[in-house]
């Protein structure tokens, strides 16, 4: 029995780790979205060009 809950207590912390890496994934794409957006707005190409890659390295995983 303790074997059963040392493996369920390890999948459930994979788990919330997945969870959690993805919750940062979606703040990270949205934080950086909204710096496109203000880059473009003020006509800032080198931190839009910058921004742009960060999205796409981003956008791979």
């Amino acid at each position: 029995m303790d074997r059963m809950k040392v493996t369920y207590e390890a999948m459930l912390g994979l788990a919330a780790e997945m969870v959690l890496d993805d919750a940062v994934h979606r703040f990270n794409k949205e934080r950086i979205q909204q710096e496109i957006d203000q880059a473009l707005a003020a006509g800032d190409k080198d931190t839009f060009r910058r921004l742009a890659e960060q999205w796409k390295s981003l956008s791979r995983n």
